[in-house]
C-alpha cells in the first residue's frame, strides 16, 4: 500500500485531495499515475483496481458497478472526488448515486451518458446541434437492416446501439457479414461509410466550459497494416504531426461546443469526459461516434504528455469551475503506446500466464501501464484479460517514442502473447517527410 502524502501540505496553495478511481483497466492505471503525480493529490484509491495500480493507489474489492456501494466507500475513505474509469458504470447511473451523497465525481449522469450508451441518441443530438456527421438509419429488424445496406452501399458500415466494450462496428464489403453481425444486435444503427484518417479528441467539461485535449490516433484492427477484426485497441500515438493545425480549435467550435450545449439544452447536461471519434474525410471533419469516458489506449499516451495537474482539472469539472483553470499544458514530447495482447485475443484470450520483465521494462524508461492482470502466486503477476497492458515510450518525436516504446514491450515476456510492430509508424515516417498525404498517415 502507498504511503499517503501528508494531508497538511498544501505546495500550491489548494485544498489537498483524497481521489478514487473506478475501474481496473489501463486506462485507470494511467489515470492512477497522473493523479499520483499532482501534487494536491494526497490519495489515490482505486476499485476494483489491478496490480499495476496498487504500486501508486489503494485497491478496494468494490464492484465499479454497485452505485451503492461506490457511494459508501467513498464516504468512508472522505474522499473529494470520485473519477469513473469505464463507460458501463455510467450508464448505469453510478454517479449520480456518488453525487447523490453530495460527494463530486467526474463523470456524467446515466442520462447524459447516453451519448455512448446510444448510439441513435447520440445521432439525434448530433442533428439538433448542428455537428456533422455520417448519415444513418436505426433498424430493429432484419429487413430494416437490409434496406438500410442497400440505400447506403459497401463498405457497409453496422453499429450495435447498446455499449459494446468497442467492438460493436463492422466495416465490411460483405454483406453477409453486415447482416450476421446486425442479426446478434438487439437494434443496430447503419450508416454511410466515413473515408479518410480517423482521430480521437478528448474534452473536459463541466456542462458548460470545454477544455478540449491534444487529438490522438489509436489502432483498432488487430492485425498489422490495420487487417483483421476491430479490438479495444491495440495502441495509440500522440501528437498527429499529419493533422491539420486547427483541428482542436476547428472540433471545439463544431463539434465539442455545440454538443455540451444541446445537451444543456435538453435538460441533461454533460458534465465529465467527451470523447468525439472523428474522421478527416474527402468531404471534411464527421463524428464517427461519442464516448462519455476517457479511451483506452488513448488516455495512456496522452496523458504521459499532460503537465496539468490532473486532480485539479478533473475536480474542477466535477464542481462546475472548469472556468476558472487555466488552458491545458502539454509537454513537446512525443508519446506512443503499444498493447500487449493475450493469445486469443479479440476471441476468447488465454489468461493465467506469468507476465515476467515488467521492471526491465520500466528500467530502460519505458512507462508499463497494467490492464488486464491480477496478482499471482509469489509476488507473480499473471494475464486475466485480452489486452494485457500498454507499454507507453516518450520521446522528443514519434520516432524515438517508438524506440523506448518497443525496447520496453520487447523485455516484457507472456506465453503466446502478441502485439502490433507498425504502431505509429506511418506517422513517423510522416513527420520525419511532410510530404505525405494525411490519407497514408495510417
Amino acid at each position: 500500500m502507498p504511503e499517503p502524502r501528508d494531508a497538511s501540505v498544501d505546495p500550491d496553495g489548494r485544498t489537498p485531495l483524497r481521489v478514487l478511481v473506478l475501474g481496473s483497466g489501463g486506462r485507470e492505471h494511467a489515470l492512477a499515475l497522473a493523479l499520483a503525480r499532482d501534487p494536491q493529490v494526497v490519495e489515490v484509491h482505486v476499485a476494483p483496481g489491478n496490480p499495476g495500480t496498487a504500486e501508486v493507489a489503494t485497491n478496494h474489492a468494490v464492484d465499479p458497478l454497485d452505485g451503492a456501494a461506490v457511494a459508501a466507500l467513498a464516504a468512508r475513505l472522505d474522499v473529494g472526488l470520485v473519477v469513473v474509469g469505464p463507460e458501463a458504470p455510467l450508464v448505469l447511473g453510478v454517479a449520480d448515486a456518488v453525487r447523490a451523497h453530495g460527494i463530486a465525481c467526474f463523470g456524467p449522469s446515466a442520462a447524459a451518458a447516453q451519448l455512448e450508451g446510444s448510439k441513435a441518441f447520440a445521432k439525434d443530438v448530433m442533428e439538433l446541434a448542428g455537428v456533422p456527421t455520417a448519415a444513418s438509419r436505426l433498424c430493429r429488424d432484419a429487413d430494416e437492416v437490409a434496406a438500410a445496406l442497400d440505400a447506403f452501399g459497401p463498405p457497409y458500415v453496422v453499429k450495435d446501439d447498446g455499449l459494446a466494450a468497442g467492438k460493436g462496428v463492422v466495416v465490411t464489403e460483405d454483406r453477409a457479414e453486415a447482416l450476421a453481425h446486425a442479426a446478434g444486435c438487439e437494434r443496430v444503427v447503419v450508416e454511410a461509410y466515413l473515408d479518410g484518417p480517423e482521430v480521437s479528441l478528448f474534452a473536459v467539461t463541466d456542462g458548460t466550459t470545454v477544455r478540449a485535449m491534444q487529438p490522438a490516433q489509436d489502432f483498432k484492427r488487430v492485425g498489422e497494416g490495420d487487417s483483421g477484426p476491430n479490438t479495444g485497441g491495440m495502441g495509440a500515438y500522440t501528437p498527429l504531426p499529419w493533422a491539420p493545425a486547427d483541428l482542436v480549435e476547428e472540433v471545439t467550435r463544431r463539434v465539442l461546443e455545440p454538443t455540451v450545449a444541446e445537451m444543456a439544452r435538453r435538460g441533461v447536461p454533460f458534465s465529465g469526459l467527451l470523447y468525439a471519434g472523428l474522421a478527416l474525410t474527402s468531404r471534411g471533419l464527421q463524428v464517427v461516434e461519442f464516448n462519455a469516458r476517457f479511451g483506452d489506449p488513448e488516455t495512456q499516451p496522452l496523458l504521459a504528455r499532460l503537465e496539468t495537474p490532473l486532480g485539479g482539472l478533473l475536480h474542477a469539472a466535477a464542481t462546475g469551475r472548469l472556468a476558472d483553470e487555466p488552458e491545458l499544458v502539454w509537454s513537446d514530447d512525443a508519446a506512443v503506446g503499444v498493447v500487449l495482447a493475450a493469445a486469443g485475443y479479440p476471441g476468447t484470450p488465454v489468461t493465467g500466464g506469468v507476465l515476467t520483465g515488467l521492471d526491465e521494462a520500466a528500467a530502460d524508461g519505458a512507462l508499463v501501464v497494467q490492464a488486464g492482470t491480477a496478482a499471482g502466486a509469489d509476488g507473480t503477476v499473471v494475464s486475466s484479460g485480452g489486452r494485457v497492458l500498454t507499454v507507453v515510450g516518450t520521446g522528443a518525436d514519434l520516432t524515438q517514442a517508438r524506440g523506448v516504446a518497443y525496447a520496453g514491450i520487447e523485455r516484457i515476456g507472456l506465453p503466446g502473447s502478441f502485439y502490433r510492430h507498425d504502431i505509429a509508424a506511418a506517422a513517423a515516417r510522416t513527420a520525419a517527410a511532410p510530404t505525405i498525404d494525411e490519407e497514408t498517415a495510417r
